[in-house]
């Protein structure tokens, strides 16, 4: 399979978010601040190249996906800035950084997050799109932000913190809702915006849910397995809080088999799509394989 250079994206998305987001040098300079400071500068920027990824596959214009691509990684920055806080993970580094509350102050953090969630909507309006596109658009990202998505994902996980005991089942719904939500919104944006078929999309579908879950079952082992410094945030916090894991849960070695397995899946999935989804498949060795 022939490798795929993500960089004319990645150098796409970070231009247009560099763009979207207000100058920090304009009223509220802290605030602005933030938000630049939560949004640049790191990242591996997943979301956004599943979007270009998912869209130039099926025939979308580059210039139409630039706003969703925009959108998604604002909602993961803001969801990133507020699971940092004191009150949810309480955590210090992020992407090789401070975390935002640490940087500026917690109540900045607070605000930063929910004005980059709000400019996220506000990218999407501006797609240059149809109306029921970007409609359609809107509805996916809102539902995949909320409390069907990762807000209610992340309510899950806080409850099954502190050694509460939890299944199989309800860890893998768990991350389907908090991690897997705005990963399965990131492909269906991209095939929106192309008007991909409804049997593409349901290949897409079953491609992108095991990848949401291959992602947070290799965030769990890097946790146990990597260091912060090659992480770009503190290692080593899941046991110390007492989360639900699928290695505390499934032990180290059943783990890493889960990871092939559902590697197995995203090939299985995309194998009819033929050479157009090699972007696709990338990602998906991306995110079995990387290191932070």
């Amino acid at each position: 399979m022939p490798e795929v250079d993500f960089a004319p994206w990645r150098t796409r998305v970070d231009a247009a978010l560099a763009s979207a987001l207000p100058s920090a040098d304009q009223s509220p300079q802290r605030l602005h601040g933030a938000m630049r400071h939560a949004a640049l500068d790191g990242g591996k920027r997943m979301r956004p190249l599943l979007v270009y990824a998912t869209g130039t596959a099926f025939g979308a214009d580059v210039a139409s996906l630039d706003a969703p691509a925009v959108a998604v990684e604002l909602i993961h920055a803001y969801s990133l800035v507020h699971d940092d806080l004191p009150a949810m993970d309480d955590d210090a580094l992020r992407r090789g950084k401070p975390t935002v509350h640490i940087a500026f102050d917690e109540a900045t953090a607070i605000l930063a997050g929910d004005a980059l969630q709000s400019l996220a909507f506000e990218q999407l309006t501006q797609a240059p799109l149809s109306a029921d596109l970007r409609v359609a658009m809107l509805a996916e990202l809102a539902q995949a932000a909320g409390v069907r998505g990762m807000c209610g994902g992340q309510a899950l996980d806080i409850d099954a913190t502190g050694g509460v005991a939890i299944d199989l089942p309800a860890l893998q719904r768990l991350h389907a809702m908090k991690t897997g939500a705005l990963i399965r919104a990131s492909v269906r944006l991209g095939a929106i915006a192309a008007g991909a078929e409804a049997a593409s999309r349901a290949r897409l579908d079953t491609f992108a849910d095991a990848l949401g879950l291959a992602f947070q079952v290799r965030d769990d082992l890097l946790d146990v397995e990597g260091d912060s410094a090659a992480l770009g945030k503190t290692a080593g916090k899941d046991a110390a809080q007492q989360k639900a894991t699928f290695p505390a849960l499934l032990g180290l070695d059943a783990t890493r088999a889960r990871l092939q397995q559902l590697a197995t899946d995203m090939r299985d999935a995309l194998a009819p799509l033929g050479p157009r989804a090699d972007a696709l498949a990338a990602l998906a060795r991306a995110a079995v394989e990387r290191t932070h």
